[in-house]
């Protein structure tokens, strides 16, 4: 660490239309762009890190990142070298786009630390109608808070051995996962994208191109913030056609069955059965929390058609190493059953038509399917599909098929499941009672440490 934080330079570049780029200034003498050189310059030459490093003080690495980075196109030197960028105050779909990528690491805003009675949304027709719309939602938001928890309460009394404090965060934890379903998806959010200069360089290429504005928008925004900050790694020249090329892959970048099925539906057809039985052993002796080796993979992978609510959407996203389409927020696949029956009968009442009004509101407006998501609220379901090998698809099972998962996420992880172990005959370690009400929810938190 730096021995005075106030002495680093971070690179920052407003967004277009709202938000904010960060690149992390993180003090380092060698800083990502020097480390790529010394790991480079220590793959062809016998010569050591020690004269590496010589050649770094004397020589410094901006001609040789210009000249075999970017010049020559050696695009594994980019591998080595790390930076961060925070990218701030923009839209779910939008953080959706930058971590839809297999090798993305990084954090979004958990939006059940946010505070969305005062947390921007995200309006892209820029109207006092548009404007209107997402502020209506906000209050129904708002109002529907207190009785959820006053529901909750009843439901689930605090018993003599637990702690108040920590009762009253699982409460609230529980009535953010039912009410978190009303707010649009435009309501903005933070993410920090911890990358190589080469997944960066990789990534900007379609993103300068999505369906989305704003996303277009945040993509030059970090273009220009990682141009500034490493200024001898991203000249990179692209070809026109490359160019075009991701306007042609951005027309089918959305997914959208209305015929998706409303319970999963495991497709077994390319699992090899003879080749799953030599690692019998391997199934049958694996201890809890302990992940399938990578190599029982090439038995074959799962094709997983189901819908989900596009905020439950938002946490298996994370789950990098099955492919997954970017399923298109619509309303026309209805609003997920399980948030209508745990919401009170105060604001139940009131939802048909709210729902009604936003839907009947976002018809008036004069922009792309793409551009209505912003004002859908996250509770309307999606068509998902995802593809994956054993080991991806059990790990991701087996993680969110537990009482500490979103409830219509556990259910989906659940009959996946069950449909491995009847199919397959595979043993997974999962939740025993997935549904219960743990007031441990209450101690899931990451805090300051003063306090």
């Amino acid at each position: 660490m730096a021995k005075n934080l106030s002495d680093l330079k971070h690179t920052a570049v407003n967004i277009k239309d709202g938000g904010e780029v960060i690149v992390l200034d993180t003090g380092s003498v060698i800083d990502a762009e020097a480390e790529a050189m010394l790991q480079a310059l220590h793959s062809r030459s016998t010569g050591g890190l020690r004269s590496h490093l010589e050649i770094l003080a004397e020589k410094g690495a901006d001609n040789f990142m210009e000249k075999f980075y970017v010049g020559y196109g050696h695009h594994s030197i980019g591998d080595c070298g790390d930076t961060t960028i925070f990218i701030e105050g923009v839209s779910m779909p939008a953080v959706k786009a930058v971590q839809d990528n297999p090798l993305f690491r990084g954090q979004e805003s958990s939006t059940r630390y946010l505070d969305f009675s005062q947390q921007p949304f995200i309006d892209p027709t820029k109207t006092e109608a548009g404007n209107a719309l997402l502020e209506r939602q906000r209050q129904f938001y708002i109002d529907a808070m207190e009785p959820t928890r006053e529901c909750l309460r009843k439901l689930h009394p605090r018993k003599d051995d637990e702690k108040k404090s920590i009762h009253n965060k699982a409460i609230d934890a529980r009535a953010f996962d039912i009410t978190r379903s009303l707010l649009p998806a435009g309501a903005s959010t933070n993410i920090a994208w911890h990358t190589d200069l080469r997944q960066a360089s990789d990534k900007l290429l379609f993103l300068m191109h999505h369906p989305l504005p704003e996303v277009r928008n945040i993509a030059s925004a970090v273009k220009e913030a990682l141009h500034k900050h490493h200024p001898h790694s991203f000249g990179h020249e692209i070809p026109d056609e490359t160019e075009m090329y991701q306007d042609l892959i951005a027309e089918s970048y959305y997914y959208h069955d209305p015929k998706c099925p409303d319970e999963p539906i495991v497709n077994f057809k390319n699992i090899d059965l003879n080749e799953l039985k030599k690692y019998d052993n391997i199934f049958k002796n694996r201890p809890p929390k302990t992940g399938l080796p990578k190599f029982v993979g090439q038995i074959g992978t799962l094709e997983i058609e189901y819908r989900l609510d596009f905020g439950s959407f938002r946490d298996i996203q994370r789950h990098r190493a099955i492919t997954q389409r970017m399923p298109l927020l619509t309303t026309s696949l209805g609003f997920n059953q399980w948030y209508i029956d745990n919401l009170p009968e105060v604001v139940r009442e009131k939802l048909p038509e709210h729902l009604k009004m936003i839907e009947n509101t976002i018809g008036d407006f004069k922009i792309s399917r793409e551009q209505q998501q912003f004002f859908i609220p996250i509770g309307y379901n999606t068509s998902n599909r995802f593809t994956g090998d054993l080991p991806a698809t059990v790990y991701m099972v087996e993680i969110r098929d537990s009482r500490f998962v979103h409830p219509t996420l556990q259910k989906v992880a659940h009959s996946i499941g069950k449909q491995i172990t009847k199919h397959l005959g595979i043993r997974l370690n999962v939740d025993p009672e997935p549904n219960r009400f743990d007031v441990k929810r209450g101690e899931q938190d990451i805090v300051a440490v003063d306090e």
